[in-house]
This record gives C-alpha cells, sequence and structure tokens, in this order.
C-alpha cells in the first residue's frame, strides 16, 4: 500500500510566529472551529498553562491533520533556545521540517543554530516568512538574506508555479534540472519534488499567519510538493519523547519507521504495549494498530529513554545542543533529599539533558540546565507535580575534560574470591566528537563474552575527569588487554577494573581542561563598535572585521560562555536598546584560565571514593589498595606498549 503520510516539524526562533502558523494550519484544515492567538493564551497546541501564561511553546506537541491527498503529523517544537534540547529531539521523526521566519526580524542567531541541526539531520526544509503584513518587511531583500546566511537553493514558490521566473529559478539549483528545463522548457513535479526530498531545493512561501494570509497556498504546496517514504516490513521504531498525562501514566512517543505495532504487542524487557494513542493537541483517540510513517504515543513500557531505536531500528547519535550551565537545586529545611532526588529522576527521563546528580558527600543536588528561562520552568513543573517549591543557585559552567596525548590505563580488581584485570589504550580524538570504544584483543587471550562486557562498562557511565571532576570527552577509548579468572570472576568485577583503568589513565596522562564556546553575532550603532570590540578582547573572545549595514555594525566571532552569558544585558545598556546579541554553543575548547577553575573547583581526584584511581590486589589471602601511580608494578598482563615492541 503506498503510504500518505507525513511527518512535519514546524521550527522557529522564538516570537517568528510558530505557533500561530500552527493554528492557522489548523483552523484552515478544518481541524478547529476557532482561531486561538498566543497573546490571549487559547492556542490549540500551547495546551499548558506555563505556556499560556508566557506565551513560548515548552513542550513538543502533536496534531494530525488532513489536506488534499496526504495526512500530516503537525510536530510544534519549542523556540526558545533554553528549550533547544526537546527541539532537537524532535528532529529525528520528521520527513519534512517547516522553518519559520519573522519578515521583521530575518535570519537571528538561533535560526543559524537550527539550519546547522536540519543539515546535519539531513531533514528537507521549507520556509514560511511570517509577518510580511507588517510595514517595511520587503520580500526579495529577506530571501535575499535567507540565500546569503543560509543557502543560496532558497527558492521564491509564491510566484506562479507555471512561469518561466520559476522554472529558471528551479534549474539553477541543480544541474540535472537545468538540463531538463533547457530541453523542455519547464521541468516535471516529481523532480521538483525529489530536488527538496534532497536537499537541493528549499522552497520558499510569504504570508502572514496571524491574518490568514498565504498559508492556503503555503498548504497547497507543502501538498504538491512533498513525497512520501517508503518503509520496510519489518517493525521498527524511534523513541523521540517520554511525558507523562496527568494521570501520571508514563507516555512513549515514538514514530513508526517499519511494519507496524499492535496493542498487546512485547517490546524491549518484554514489556507489553497496553495502548497505542493518537494525540492531537491534548486529545487523543486509541487504535488497535498502527503502521509504518506515523507517529504515536503508547503507555506500558516503563524503561524506554529518548533517542533508542525499537526492533530494526538504530539508536540515534548523541544530541549536538546540550547545557553549559549546572545548578544546585536548593530544597526546603527537612527535606528528603534522596526522596526528592528519585522524583527528579523521573524528570530526567522526559528532559534527558537535565543530569540530575546527587552528591552525597554535600547532601546535595544539581542539574544541567539550558538557561535561566528553563529553571523557572522547573520550578513551576516541580511545585506542580511534587508540591515542593525549590530554588536554584546562580549557576555555574559545565566544564569537560580530555587528554593531549595517547596513554595507556590499567585497571585491577581482585579482592578474596574476585579477579579482573584491564588495560586501555586512551587516545585523543576530534573536538566535539565524545567518546567512542573499541577493542582490540585476541579472544585467545579474553574471552568475546568479557570484551563485550568491558565495552558495556565504558559506555554505561559518566566517567570523571582528575582536573575538577567533569566529564571526560573526545577519547577513543581501546581494550588492548585483560585477564579473568576461570573459577573466581563475576561480572561486577570488570565493571571495577575498567573504571580504574580509565581513572588510572587519566592521571597517567596530560588532561586537558575543556570550556563551552558560544558563536556570537552582535549587532550595536557603528559608533559603538570600539566599545563591542573592547569587550570582547576582555572577555578573551576573538572577533572577525566588523561588517558594516547601515547604521549598524556587525561583530561576529567566538567567547567563552563564562564570559558571555551576562554580557546580553550589557549590551542592551549600553546601546539604549538598539543593540542585539545573538549566541549558539559552538562547541567546547580548551580552558583560556584552567588553573584558576581547577583551584575554584577544588576537586581532590585522590579524595573521590566513587571513583578510585587506583586498584585492588590480593596477597596471602586478602586484598589490598595499590595507588595510581604503583598500579603498573603489580599488573599481571603485559602492557600494550610493550607487547607492540615484542611484536
Amino acid at each position: 500500500m503506498k503510504q500518505r503520510h507525513l511527518v512535519v516539524g514546524i521550527l522557529a526562533h522564538v516570537d517568528a510566529g510558530k505557533t500561530t502558523l500552527a493554528e492557522s494550519i489548523l483552523y484552515t484544515t478544518g481541524n478547529i472551529r476557532k482561531l486561538g492567538r498566543v497573546d490571549h493564551g487559547d492556542t490549540f497546541l500551547d495546551n499548558y498553562e506555563l505556556e499560556r501564561s508566557r506565551g513560548i511553546t515548552i513542550f513538543s506537541k502533536q496534531a494530525e491533520v488532513s489536506f488534499a491527498d496526504k495526512e500530516f503529523t503537525i510536530l510544534d517544537t519549542p523556540g526558545h533556545v533554553d528549550f533547544s534540547a526537546e527541539m532537537e529531539r524532535t528532529l529525528q521523526v520528521l520527513d519534512y521540517a517547516i522553518l519559520v521566519i519573522s519578515g521583521s526580524d530575518g535570519v537571528q542567531g538561533h535560526v543559524q543554530t537550527l539550519w546547522k541541526l536540519l543539515q546535519k539531520y539531513n531533514i528537507p526544509t521549507i520556509f514560511f516568512v511570517n509577518k510580511m503584513d507588517q510595514p517595511g518587511n520587503d520580500k526579495e531583500q529577506i530571501l535575499y538574506e535567507l540565500k546569503k546566511r543560509l543557502d543560496d537553493k532558497c527558492v521564491d514558490f509564491s510566484v506562479g508555479k507555471d512561469s518561466e521566473e520559476f522554472y529558471e529559478n528551479i534549474a539553477l539549483c541543480d544541474e540535472e534540472l537545468l538540463e531538463q528545463h533547457l530541453e523542455n522548457n519547464c521541468i516535471d513535479k516529481e523532480e521538483i519534488q525529489s530536488a527538496i526530498q534532497k536537499r537541493k531545493i528549499f522552497p520558499c512561501f510569504f504570508g502572514s499567519a496571524l491574518k490568514m494570509e498565504g498559508v492556503d497556498t503555503f498548504l497547497k504546496g507543502l501538498s504538491e510538493y512533498t513525497r512520501c517514504p517508503q518503509y520496510p516490513e519489518v517493525f521498527g521504531a524511534k523513541v523521540y519523547k517520554i511525558s507523562r498525562d496527568k494521570q501520571g501514566t508514563r507516555l512513549t512517543h515514538l514514530k513508526i519507521t517499519g511494519g507496524s505495532l499492535k496493542v498487546k504487542t512485547l517490546l524491549k524487557d518484554e514489556e507489553k504495549i497496553d495502548q497505542i494513542r493518537i494525540y492531537s493537541g491534548d486529545h487523543y483517540t486509541t487504535v488497535p494498530e498502527i503502521e509504518a510513517g506515523s507517529v504515536c504515543t503508547v503507555t506500558g513500557l516503563e524503561h524506554t529513554r529518548a533517542g533508542e531505536g525499537l526492533g530494526k531500528e538504530q539508536d540515534s547519535s548523541a544530541p549536538i545542543l546540550e547545557p553549559v550551565l549546572t545548578y544546585q537545586i536548593q530544597l526546603p529545611k527537612d527535606s528528603d533529599v534522596h526522596g526528592m532526588f528519585l522524583k527528579l529522576k523521573q524528570l530526567e527521563e522526559e528532559e534527558p539533558e537535565l543530569q540530575i546528580v546527587w552528591n552525597e558527600t554535600l547532601n546535595e543536588i544539581h542539574a544541567q540546565v539550558m538557561g535561566e528561562v528553563q529553571t523557572e520552568i522547573l520550578k513551576n513543573l516541580i511545585q506542580e507535580r511534587y508540591h515542593t517549591h525549590v530554588e536554584f543557585d546562580a549557576g555555574n559552567i559545565v566544564y569537560k575534560e580530555t587528554i593531549a596525548e595517547a596513554v595507556e590505563g590499567a585497571g585491577h580488581y581482585e579482592p578474596l574470591r574476585h579477579y579482573a584485570e584491564v588495560r586501555l589504550l586512551m587516545e585523543p580524538a576530534e573536538r566535539g566528537s565524545g567518546l567512542s570504544f573499541a577493542t582490540d584483543v585476541s579472544e585467545d587471550e579474553l574471552d568475546r563474552n568479557w570484551q563485550r562486557l568491558i565495552l558495556t562498562h565504558l559506555a554505561e557511565k559518566e566517567h570523571k575527569g582528575v582536573l575538577t571532576g567533569s566529564s571526560i570527552t573526545d577519547m577513543k577509548i581501546t581494550l588492548v588487554n585483560g585477564r579473568a579468572h576461570l573459577k573466581h570472576t563475576e561480572g561486577g568485577d570488570f565493571r571495577q577494573s575498567t573504571y580504574r583503568a580509565v581513572r588510572q589513565g587519566l592521571k597517567r596522562g596530560k588532561p586537558i581542561l575543556l570550556e563551552p564556546i558560544y558563536e556570537y553575532q552582535l549587532e550595536v550603532p557603528s559608533e559603538l563598535i570600539g566599545r563591542a570590540m573592547s569587550d570582547i578582547q576582555r572577555m578573551k573572545g576573538t572577533f572577525l572585521p566588523p561588517e558594516i549595514d547601515g547604521d549598524m555594525s556587525v561583530l561576529k566571532g567566538t567567547a567563552p560562555v563564562v564570559h558571555m552569558r551576562q554580557y546580553q544585558m550589557e549590551v542592551v545598556a549600553y546601546s539604549k536598546g538598539r543593540g542585539r546579541l545573538f549566541h549558539t554553543l559552538k562547541g567546547y575548547e580548551p580552558c583560556h584560565n584552567t588553573d584558576e577553575v581547577v583551584r575554584q573547583i577544588g576537586y581532590d581526584s585522590e579524595s573521590d571514593v566513587e571513583n578510585p584511581t587506583g586498584s585492588v590486589f590480593c596477597s596471602h589471602g586478602a586484598g589490598f589498595n595499590v595507588p595510581w601511580d604503583q598500579v603498573e608494578d603489580y599488573m599481571h598482563t603485559e602492557s600494550y606498549a610493550k607487547r607492540s615492541t615484542n611484536v
């Protein structure tokens, strides 16, 4: 059966009119009778009280619409940068994206972040330029900006589709389309559909969602120029979100990517699907079965996680957007800290980037958060769900650690009647690549099952660095030797020796502290550009030569998050409201003031008893601890370096 269903996400910078466009689509297609407004707090999709009071989308929402010959699942995603992780999770299930641009503001900093994500996930994208009813918004100027700042294959699809200009603009995007145009003086619709699907063309439509102008033309274009994917017969599904309904029932949101899913099916950990729900706003219908290509919400699964693949589907790669700030969650006096920690871990399922951590020594709970707006939302959520009033401290930067050069880590765990030994080669990897794991050990030396177990232990936890206790990243860790005992080795023994090998390697190597870096765009009146450049230098940032744009000057470059996070208010103050600062996370780079940060954090790797750097050996029937710098003298297996030399 030919698929006629598409999953389409609506993305935008905050205040571009994304939710208003979703409302207009629902009204035009007859799915709602009354047109709601964000400023009136009565839109169909922003149904959470905080969303209505603040006028922003916090959680991605689903709506089902039919138009022309296709059925669409519309996913409305958050526009505010603090909730961009929620938006990114949604990208992995999209067939197409609608990128809403404000005609008044043009291509802002966060739009460029969205564009990079759409490139990374290879999602065909269609533009809707909104607010074209406002004075001074010029279509040609905006189209020029889209071509210049995003991609020169942005094409105006609002001109007559049979006009010479329409086909000429499309033909310029691809050599095959140009040949077809020169031969036939037109281009087949199927070829245009294919080019859009392959991201060779980015259709642009213009209008006003609030005044319902251009929405009908946009919908016709969306239906006419999109193409439904074909899916395999074998079952597969991608989990993109975990949430809970008003009754507290755990909900798994997923897209079926192969075959079909029926109620009562046994899935992960032999858990049974109780219900299949199709949501539209906060209402849903239940169905007994759902086909590939559709998005649904299921109950009955208690151990799923966002980004997980079910059936034939693979797990997603780690998200690009991540929090760079960590906050202590301050509880009321006499609170059950551990009890609240367990409750907050439920929130972490729904917002995986939170990274809820309990510091047992200090009896504190910490959370990683994208920004201050998100802390306000979390306070409200915790009050609403757990009836507890919490506060957040001022927040600190999330640092990371890596190594400067290759090093071998050794770990041994041998208390009485236990035995496991592990050697790991730890090598620096490309910035932003995260951690990868491999094995280079003969099965004659170490059974395959033990090797797999060691790789599992490497991947299962966040390993702490030795400078500040921050998470390690940007390394390739290869198992290069290991040993088990026929009688005394248990699975947990390799967990201990693996963790210790990582820490011992970090102590032996040359650790590097990494800090988050913003990529920024600063627009100020030209007479203030000297002040701006001086500020960036003070913040240990970099900049390119200023660009002049009328009476404004534009500065682009990078700067440490620690210095730039409060700079927005400074810009507003000294420019008297005329200046604008846009920034997005570029990634992590070596810290500009490592010694100062290490002193401030005051982490002592040798006092961290939960993450030991040494190993446990056995002598005369009793286990004894060996510090990291003496472990090599006691190891039973040959080092990788020595073995390589002997070969």
